[in-house]
């Protein structure tokens, strides 16, 4: 069985290293020539709350080949229309397409391949590129899990398979309720992602001071009213509801919510958004797929979503220069 790694950049690397120091190879491809030169020259060097290096297969996409019988894909979203059209001529006949990405991409891909070749996948721990070759592991080792789900119940006979390649790597759960999964990383994303753009910070720094914590929180109930409304159960998260934990209708819920959410985000205190790096590196973000996506499904239910709307306006304000990401933006939302 032949495997890849599209957009094999912090997440992706590491997963591969941990796949390949398995004993299963896989193919980590990268547009970044630095990056995949350093992979093939020093291997995969993993950094931070786990340490090792681990030789890997790295090739640039204009070096793909044959075709896979799984591609993982982890690329931002941006350009996922010409993405998948090109991946799919890189596809095994009964090959599948597993998307990593943030926010709800499986029904656009599945318009290119097919609901039966996609399956989505959620990872509940966080990395960041230090150099070419140098990932750091930000979230801790008991935290390293997906969540894995199939778009149409005629999904192809991989699904197996792709749960056990990711098991080389932490616990997999399947999910019925795929959407909802989905959910609760994009709830997650949305929050502590879009204020570690917005503030230029770790998700932990976000959530300890009260006034950037407040927004957080705000971030959070509108997704889940979101949700409520569009009738979205959200799954619960390694094994925490957090919709029991975090939501509220009153005062004395909505001050115990605000209380553990630096404990609820805890083991991914160190994490640095990927849209922070995007905007560090002169790169336009994913904030349209991740805030901007509470906000259009808010839209289409019928129910405002301010706050996410004014994180979606700050990053694009950022990314055109008019704004740099820092604490002073929380003047921004009033």
């Amino acid at each position: 069985m032949k495997l890849a790694i599209y957009g094999a950049g912090s997440l992706g690397t590491i997963l591969g290293a941990y796949i390949t120091r398995a004993g299963v190879p896989v193919d980590l491809i990268n547009r970044n020539k630095a990056h995949v030169e350093a992979l093939q020259s020093k291997g995969a060097q993993v950094t931070g709350t786990v340490q090792f290096t681990q030789q890997v297969t790295a090739y640039t996409p204009a070096e793909m080949s044959g075709t896979y019988d799984i591609i993982f894909l982890m690329t931002k979203q941006q350009n996922n229309a010409e993405t998948v059209q090109m991946l799919k001529n890189y596809l095994a006949d009964d090959g599948v397409l597993v998307t990593f990405q943030n926010g709800l991409p499986e029904m656009q891909i599945a318009k290119v391949l097919g609901e039966e070749r996609v399956l989505g996948c959620t990872v509940a721990w966080g990395a960041t590129m230090q150099g070419p070759g140098v990932c750091e592991l930000t979230s801790s080792p008991d935290a390293l899990s997906f969540s894995l789900g199939a778009v149409s119940q005629r999904h192809s006979g991989h699904f197996a398979k792709v749960k056990e390649l990711l098991e080389h790597m932490g616990t997999v759960d399947v999910e019925e309720n795929f959407i909802g999964t989905r959910w609760s990383k994009l709830l997650i994303n949305a929050a502590f992602s879009g204020m570690s753009a917005v503030l230029g910070c770790t998700f932990g720094e976000a959530a300890g001071p009260k006034e950037s914590r407040r927004v957080v929180q705000k971030l959070i109930k509108e997704c889940i009213d979101v949700c409520r409304t569009g009738g979205i159960r959200i799954e619960p998260v390694q094994g925490k509801d957090i919709v029991k934990l975090l939501d509220y209708s009153n005062p004395l819920k909505r001050a115990f919510a605000f209380m553990i959410i630096p404990i609820a985000i805890r083991k991914h205190a160190k994490l640095k958004a990927s849209m922070l790096q995007d905007i560090e590196k002169g790169k336009l973000t994913e904030v349209d797929a991740i805030n901007g996506a509470v906000s259009d499904y808010g839209r289409m239910v019928g129910f405002p979503t301010p706050m996410n709307d004014k994180v979606v306006e700050i990053i694009h304000r950022i990314e055109k220069g008019e704004l740099k990401p820092g604490f002073e933006n929380l003047s921004l939302f009033v």
